[in-house]
């Protein structure tokens, strides 16, 4: 809430005239009125006596809001209010609305139904509010005799239809001036050619406060240089957006956030271009045109390298660099993080950090990584957090307290799902003592061109699906190829992890323990305990050097073993009682973890990008007698019965067997 009490008027509404008639070139001012305001540098009027206010309140019928009163005691009305209201009311101009602009008809023809007392009274401003515009660029201002505060201040609200807003809202008169004073700066912020520097007081005072912003930052001290540098961004200081949005990117804010004026320079590009174009290319919906938007002032150069950028985005091939210390470590976090091990790749990059060097004076902090496909997952708002309050750059002082792991270690996790890892079925290899890059060689199907098991680059399991559906060109009813997801399982153990699993038919199933246990140990987990309306389930298998060494089903409420199973594992232990699917799943998860010490992370499974496969079928060969759908696809153009393309797509028939 803005403070009203004893503000000093006439010092500020000088300052701001005088600001005002410095900014304006000579010979150009639009009318008499303007240019004696120049001369005398002054937007006022003569002061309101307090009989003229007295008149004016026995006029309205109310007493006037302190801080109106205190205005009219120094001016009676104000010229170039901000930029868009040209005359602001005194004494004699002050009237009620009354709906004269019928647009409390509109508002309330909006409102919902059920609107509630607050929204129908905000409508209700157009009735009962106070009008100060007087002349506008069809701006109303209000002010709201119903919304009074404890110091009997009216609220005043403002509102253009050009806007395409809600009303805006002001605590009181004088928070609606010092408003008006920051919208004339950023206005006259950005010249033209020809027109004078914008520099005064003002300026200077807000500049020296941006540098210490910048100090404050780099040690660290990041929420004391935010403030200061919005405010400096609402008074249209230059720097001072791209300054903040670095501050707000790593935040986890990406609204509105475009490192104006930096991103165009050639020393910070390579760190804040890609940040700016990943976000675009999260949003499939944007026009690629719209990129040169964010890019003011971009020469042809910058704009193809923002769309070669995105190209890169897009095929998942764009790899952060930077230099130094830090660069060294970023690559070390990034091959821990492309196999899963999110938690180490962040201590690696933060562990570094205070050895990081800026590209320049208004580069704050390593930007590009989160762009980084393999990399940018790694950031949550409060590792944003530990960042910014990682003293860097060559400033001092103490480090902030780690942030907590992501990743809960073991596998219960999977049995605990929150609203964006609804893993309700699921499956798993684990093999020991062979690296992530092995599995395709023991599980992988290869491509379908004859070449061998594919490793593909690290992308979340939805865009791995999403790029598996556009490349398949066959699909069958019996097979049952697993799109699964590498990565480290701790400490001797790699897993390949399937999300989305097809159902699960205990009739065809054939577990790949075998064939991922080649010379070593390898445990396949699946479970669709919370499988929803179809029947629970649960499989386990552990196999050696190819042979299955025990294994069991549990499935349509009864236990199907095989081999010496355990003590641990003894499934008699788990399905005495199916009430409970979760707990009895987490108690499963437990002990598989203990007796093999194993891990999945959980981050890179559900928010990271893992490199992803495609498995052999996890069903055996159709029987004889065993029928079955086939689809094959092939996209391409069809021909007239006399030879002449069609055009069009045509895809080929459905094949039974």
């Amino acid at each position: 809430m803005t403070n009203t009490t004893a503000f000093d008027w006439r010092s500020f509404l000088l300052e701001w005239s005088g600001e005002w008639a410095d900014s304006l070139p000579d010979g150009e001012t639009p009318g008499e009125d303007d240019e004696a305001a120049r001369q005398a540098r002054w937007l006022g009027f003569p002061p309101a006596s307090e009989e003229r206010i007295a008149a004016m309140e026995e006029r309205l019928g109310r007493r006037m809001p302190p801080s109106y009163r205190e205005f009219l005691q120094v001016t009676d009305g104000w010229r170039h209010a901000g930029g868009f209201v040209w005359l602001l009311a005194g004494t004699e101009d002050a009237h009620w609305h009354d709906n004269a602009s019928e647009l409390a008809d509109m508002f309330e023809e909006y409102l919902e139904e059920d609107a509630g007392p607050e929204e129908r009274r905000e409508a209700d401003i157009w009735r009962r509010g106070l009008q100060l515009d007087v002349e506008s660029d069809a701006i109303y201002v209000l002010m709201d005799p119903e919304d009074v505060d404890e110091n009997g201040e009216w609220a005043v609200y403002t509102w253009a239809s050009w806007r395409a807003a809600p009303p805006d809202r002001y605590a009181n008169f004088l928070a609606f001036m010092r408003d008006m004073h920051r919208e004339f700066h950023s206005l006259r912020a950005h010249r033209g050619d020809g027109e004078p520097v914008f520099v005064n007081d003002t300026t200077r005072e807000l500049d020296a406060r941006m540098e210490e912003a910048r100090l404050e930052a780099l040690g660290g001290r990041w929420e004391l240089a935010l403030k200061a540098l919005d405010e400096a961004k609402e008074y249209g200081r230059p720097r001072a957006a791209g300054l903040g949005d670095q501050i707000r990117r790593l935040l986890g804010e990406t609204h509105m956030v475009y490192f104006d004026a930096l991103v165009t320079d050639p020393r910070y590009t390579r760190e804040m271009l890609p940040p700016l174009v990943a976000e675009h290319a999260a949003h499939s919906y944007r026009h690629d045109s719209t990129l040169r938007f964010h890019l003011r002032g971009a020469d042809e150069d910058l704009v193809s390298l923002a769309h070669a950028t995105l190209e890169r985005m897009r095929g998942g091939t764009y790899r952060y660099t930077a230099a130094g210390p830090f660069g060294e470590a970023v690559e070390r976090a990034r091959e821990l993080a492309r196999w899963g091990d999110t938690d180490g790749a962040w201590r690696t990059l933060i562990d570094a950090l205070p050895r990081w060097e800026p590209l320049g004076p208004d580069h704050l902090a390593p930007l590009g990584w989160v762009a980084d496909p393999v990399l940018g997952p790694l950031l949550t708002p409060e590792r944003g957090r530990e960042l910014l309050a990682t003293p860097r750059g060559g400033q001092s002082g103490e480090r902030p307290r780690p942030t907590a792991g992501l990743d809960p270690g073991g596998l219960a996790w999977l049995a605990e799902p929150d609203p964006g890892n609804n893993h309700t079925s699921y499956r798993f290899v684990l093999a020991e003592g062979v690296e992530p890059e092995e599995l395709p060689g023991r599980l992988g199907a290869g491509d379908g061109d004859g070449d061998g098991p594919v490793l593909n680059q690290p992308m979340t399991l939805w865009e791995a699906r999403h790029r598996s559906l556009e490349r398949q060109r066959e699909f069958s009813s019996y097979d049952d190829r697993a799109l699964m997801a590498a990565g480290r399982a701790g400490s001797g153990w790699s897993f390949a992890f399937d999300g989305d699993p097809a159902p699960f038919d205990p009739r065809r199933f054939v577990s790949p323990a075998a064939a991922a246990s080649a010379g070593t140990r390898a445990v396949v987990v699946w479970s669709g305990l919370r499988a929803g309306h179809r029947e629970p389930f649960f499989h386990m298998s552990v196999a050696r050097n190819g042979a299955e060494q025990y294994s069991f089903t549990w499935v349509d409420g009864e236990v199907r073993p095989s081999g010496e199973i355990p003590r641990a594992l003894d499934p008699s232990r788990f399905f005495g009682d199916l009430e409970d699917g979760v707990g009895t799943e987490r108690s499963l998860l437990e002990a598989v973890a203990r007796e093999f010490g194993v891990c999945l992370p959980r981050h890179a499974i559900v928010r990271g990008r893992l490199h992803t496969f495609t498995t052999r079928s996890w069903t055996r060969p159709p029987r004889d007698g065993e029928t079955y759908g086939v689809i094959r696809v092939g996209w391409g153009d069809a021909f007239l019965a006399d030879g002449e393309r069609t055009g069009r797509d045509e895809p080929e028939r459905t094949e039974d067997r």
